[in-house]
């Protein structure tokens, strides 16, 4: 492994320690004391996965959305081999995702997270569609839709990189959960996202329509909202 390759693993392993610092007790209460024993060989198991995780070339939220994808996809792959079902497991990485967004602090997320309605975003998405079209980022393809009065824009993926990460790393069936993650997203960050299909669930694209602080309305086809 070059010294590049090796940097960009520390710095991912140490990302996952702070993660897993923040939903251990959210795990311990589902789990007891497996808890330690699945969180150290999730950490094992997600060392395996960083060489395999797309690259998005350093273009956000796509690099985000990939490296997540493979920090669930080491806890799934763990929870697996100590007897939970495909559903079980993802239930528990979306009860998981809640307790993780709740850890952070409203300044900390609004520092964290880019402003998705300032113009420099909108304009970096429009642009990134146009490239998507030509070649990939990370296994997406997209294309940048105008706002209306019922939202203020929106973007169609007729390509989606989880799916096809998630696809080729043999666990198509993680990706709807990790779809369900969205609804979780908007909610604490004010997306106001509507979304009626999603390609892991046999639409031909996803359909992503976003209104600043909307009511979100997710469908999902493995998760209830409350």
């Amino acid at each position: 492994m070059t010294g590049k390759n090796n940097d960009k693993e520390i710095q991912l392993l140490r990302d996952y320690n702070e993660v897993a610092k923040r939903v251990k007790r959210e795990l311990v209460s589902k789990l007891g004391d497996k808890a330690e024993v699945v969180l150290h060989e999730s950490r094992e198991e997600y060392q395996k996965i960083i060489p395999h995780i797309p690259s998005a070339g350093g273009h956000e939220p796509f690099t985000r959305f990939l490296i997540s994808t493979g920090q669930y996809l080491a806890l799934y792959r763990v929870l697996k081999t100590h007897g939970f079902t495909s559903k079980e497991a993802g239930e528990l990485l979306y009860s998981l995702t809640s307790k993780l967004l709740e850890s952070y602090p409203g300044f900390l997320i609004r520092f964290l997270m880019p402003n998705i309605f300032s113009k420099e975003y909108i304009e970096k998405v429009r642009i990134g569609a146009s490239e998507s079209q030509r070649k990939s980022i990370g296994g997406y393809v997209f294309n940048y839709v105008e706002g209306t009065p019922d939202y203020d824009y929106g973007i169609d993926y007729t390509e989606c990189g989880v799916y096809r990460f998630l696809l080729e790393m043999g666990a198509p069936e993680l990706t709807p959960y990790v779809c369900a993650m969205d609804i979780l997203s908007s909610d604490r960050l004010g997306w106001g996202l509507r979304r009626t299909m999603t390609i892991a669930d046999g639409g031909h694209v996803c359909d992503f329509r976003f209104r600043k602080d909307g009511v979100t309305d997710v469908s999902s086809s493995v998760i209830e909202r409350e």
